[in-house]
């Protein structure tokens, strides 16, 4: 996910009908003036904000405040890996876009500026969610994402992750090629022009193709992934404000890739696959071939990046990288969140440095939210 190491939040129930809190506007804009002096006294502020919610409901970010509260919320992330760059998030104010034509292309632009050359983590934050009023939100959970098909023969065809929205969007009019990398429309919905469907075109999308550093035969699997990670059904909530369509990515953590993506038996589970070609014991699980199966897939997808010159990162290294992390944020007296369960790598745990500690989930805002109808959506339901 994503933001490196980043997947799903869990999901938040909300009353999208609420005004903003008054407490919770004012608790993120004492925090956030606190830690940006530049901005100046708080206090004028905070009667702005305060008159705006009496009379409309919410109140309206300035820039800074928006683009540190993006930036406050990937550091509160406790699912996420790789909060030690938090404060390198580049945030694109899109707020004005209203069209679906305007949002689809501003989302292109998003891709391009998060992937041409080295990828940099980006966010796009698009107009808040007012009270009671509909929005516009982007369907898919990913920006980038393969279809995923019920083969004639029951065996699947792209990412079964997938085949559910790739149904709705079927119906919805779109044909893809059957295969098994064939990049999802967006499905971008506005309250004006409800759902329009957009194909990206190839200058955004930057893909990968999957090769080995030893197996020549690696090649003939025609494995690909995308570079960017980009989720995109999250709802980013600052200071009492709800923005549901708020796109962000990172770059990948190779075990992403390799550990889930092409390895989970419910993706593309490519190990039985891998292991036939390595000649493997199968028979039995005491052979332990799954692991040296997931060792060489995982191999492969960083020397692939690597060779792509795509920005990636191994599982040791980002697990260092937290640990760093988390001594800035002691120094700077924060509590940093964690989820042990989604901080450990997903490949040799026990060898991270990771698996041996405690940590304490809170919900800290501002926040990404993945809400019950968001998930829905990105599910095809």
């Amino acid at each position: 996910m994503n933001v490196p190491g980043y997947r799903d939040h869990p999901s938040e129930p909300w009353d999208r009908a609420a005004p903003a809190d008054p407490a919770e506007a004012e608790e993120f804009l004492r925090r956030s003036y606190a830690e940006n002096p530049r901005l100046g006294p708080v206090e004028p502020r905070l009667a702005i904000v305060r008159a705006q919610i009496a009379a409309t409901g919410t109140y309206v970010h300035t820039t800074d405040e928006l683009a540190h509260g993006a930036k406050m919320a990937w550091r509160n992330a406790s699912r996420c890996i790789g909060r030690l760059y938090w404060k390198s998030l580049l945030v694109l104010d899109r707020r004005r876009a209203r069209t679906a034509d305007e949002i689809f292309s501003l989302l292109v632009h998003h891709l391009r500026t998060a992937g041409d050359g080295p990828i940099r983590p980006v966010i796009s934050i698009f107009a808040p969610a007012h009270p009671g009023q509909p929005f516009a939100r982007v369907r898919n959970e990913q920006l980038i994402r393969y279809a995923g098909y019920r083969g004639e023969n029951g065996c699947p065809v792209g990412d079964p992750r997938q085949a559910g929205f790739t149904e709705t969007v079927q119906g919805l009019g779109w044909h893809g090629k059957g295969e098994q990398f064939d990049v999802l429309p967006l499905v971008i919905e506005t309250p004006e022009e409800g759902l329009r469907l957009y194909e990206l075109p190839e200058r955004a999308i930057r893909e990968v193709p999957i090769t080995h550093p030893e197996y020549g035969w690696f090649t003939e699997l025609g494995l690909r992934w995308h570079a960017v990670p980009a989720i995109s059904n999250m709802r980013l909530t600052i200071g009492g404000v709800h923005y549901p369509l708020a796109p962000f990515n990172g770059w990948y953590m190779g075990s992403e890739i390799g550990a889930r993506n092409l390895a989970d038996a419910d993706r593309y589970d490519m190990l039985p696959t891998i292991a036939a070609r390595m000649g493997l014991d199968t028979s039995r699980e005491s052979t332990l071939w799954r692991d040296r199966a997931l060792v060489e897939l995982n191999r492969a997808v960083l020397h692939s990046y690597e060779q792509a010159g795509v920005r990636i990162s191994d599982h040791h290294t980002e697990s260092q990288r937290f640990l760093a992390h988390m001594r800035s944020e002691a120094r700077a007296e924060r509590p940093v969140p964690a989820d042990w369960t989604w901080i450990v790598p997903p490949i040799s745990g026990g060898l991270s440095p990771l698996f041996h500690r405690y940590y304490e989930e809170m919900d800290l805002r501002p926040a990404f939210y993945l809400d019950d109808e968001a998930a829905a959506a990105a599910s095809g339901l």
